[in-house]
């Protein structure tokens, strides 16, 4: 991910972000990078830390949606 990118992201929504994709890793979803044996077991197959590699490699395709606040004309 961009640096741009992620410093324009607040912390919450880093956190679902992570979050969300760690969800579908668990569910048996496949995972957007390649990782060899030996670091899957450094991080003891935690999907939270494969979740967090992928989002700082910039690979994960989820976005955010910020609503805006309505424009109120008098």
């Amino acid at each position: 991910m961009s640096k741009n990118l992620a410093e324009k992201l607040t912390k919450y929504e880093r956190a679902r972000i992570i979050g969300a994709r760690a969800l579908q890793i668990a569910m048996g979803a496949p995972l957007l990078l390649t990782i060899s044996p030996e670091d899957l077991g450094k991080i003891k197959y935690s999907t939270i830390e494969v979740a967090k590699k992928e989002f700082l490699e910039g690979v994960l395709p989820i976005t955010i949606k910020r609503p805006l606040p309505q424009k109120i004309e008098i």
